[in-house]
């Protein structure tokens, strides 16, 4: 059922603006308000689908109403009314967030197919954030030590913005959850997250994976293809593990961070792209570029943000809360009831030495909450959590 509302002062007009819509469908529940002011309120009061708004009213104008609610509840689609005189102004109320305008008298099928097209944004809309939610939760960053305190204020700072970000850490301790979050809070959130495994693809073919390649470019290339930075355009890629790419990509990526083009194996044709890059490596890249294994202009183009994360033998006060957060998580996925973890048993995975970092502790609770008692003991810890 979706839920309109319409504003409009004119008894004629909003008799037959309410009669059109409910004849229409069935799953159109109207109300209607007589001026701003009322309008207004029942915006505060309910959740509208879409509002219908006239721009010229007494009390409180079309323009204001649009103002106030992009304010209170920005989802909502607003379509406005316009007299012949009010076509400036309706224009201008696109440019404040209206999803779009109709004249007086209402053409019935442009009418009819305007609403029915913002019924379908907000129903968009609505689905993106829910998305976004899964998504946050999926890559939620646990713990309240000092280390990931300072992880999750720098990451407020920078995700907005679209500086290169280079993330370092031995592997296992949520490299990844630190790039995810940065897209997320960022500006390009909508646009697509695309990541690479540097250390996963072979050398000769990682610049045909990042770049994309054209037909007959080598032995294999059948077809044209586009490359990782083509499908990230006007969004973030993440180029993990870039420790371990060729010297040939680095060149060829340091280019694309320069000009913001890219070209496919095989040709010198230039493909301008709009991305965001982050990186990630468990490797020591100023020891790489003395061993002449990086290029040092790379490693100044990536690292304009640097972010360490910590190991977890580093931050052993958030053993417990991440115990419990794998537990939840586990037991849910599993389909079985939710364990406990004992005082004791928490108390003796804090000292162990986590040399897997975070995804070693996650395997371990999974295996204790599958093999060990309903309260997860000591004694458990002792038989199943040893290495």
């Amino acid at each position: 059922m979706s839920k309109i509302l319409v504003i409009e002062d004119e008894a004629a007009i909003r008799r037959v603006l309410v009669k059109i819509l409910s004849e229409e469908n069935d799953a159109y529940a109207v109300e209607e308000s007589e001026d701003g002011l009322k309008g207004l309120e029942a915006i505060k009061n309910n959740d509208y689908d879409l509002v219908l708004c006239d721009i010229k009213m007494p009390k409180m104008d079309g323009v204001e109403v649009l103002e106030a609610a992009r304010k209170i509840k920005p989802e909502i689609p607003f379509i406005m009314i316009s007299g012949h005189g009010d076509l400036d102004t309706a224009v201008n109320t696109m440019r404040l967030g209206a999803f779009d305008y109709i004249s007086k008298p209402p053409d019935l099928n442009r009418l009819l197919t305007t609403v029915r097209n913002a019924l379908d944004r907000k129903e968009l809309v609505v689905e993106n954030k829910i998305l976004k939610k899964k998504v946050s939760k999926t890559y939620e960053m646990i713990g309240d030590s000092k280390a990931i305190h300072n992880i999750k204020d720098m990451i407020e700072k920078v995700a907005p913005t679209d500086a290169r970000v280079l993330i370092t850490g031995a592997n296992g301790t949520g490299k990844e959850l630190v790039a995810h979050w940065l897209h997320q809070k960022s500006q390009r959130s909508a646009a697509p997250f695309i990541e690479v495994n540097c250390a996963a693809i072979p050398s000769e073919l990682i610049e045909s994976e990042l770049f994309g390649h054209v037909k007959g470019a080598f032995t294999s290339a059948v077809k044209d293809r586009a490359g990782k930075f083509e499908a990230a355009n006007k969004g973030t890629i993440f180029l993990d593990e870039i420790g371990d790419m060729s010297l040939s990509a680095q060149a060829k990526v340091l280019r694309a961070l320069q000009e913001s083009k890219i070209s496919r194996v095989g040709t010198d044709k230039d493909i301008k792209v709009d991305v965001r890059v982050l990186a990630a490596t468990n490797k020591d890249l100023k020891h790489e570029i003395a061993e002449g294994n990086f290029r040092e202009d790379l490693y100044h183009r990536l690292a304009v943000i640097l972010i360490q994360v910590p190991s977890l033998n580093d931050r052993r006060d958030d053993i417990p809360l991440l115990i419990e957060h794998f537990c939840k998580k586990v037991t849910s996925e599993q389909g079985i009831p939710l364990k406990s973890f004992s005082d004791k048993a928490v108390k003796l995975l804090k000292a162990y030495d986590w040399t897997g970092n975070i995804r070693e502790l996650r395997n371990v609770v999974e295996r204790l909450i599958i093999l060990g008692g309903p309260e997860v003991s000591e004694a458990d810890v002792k038989l199943f959590a040893s290495k």
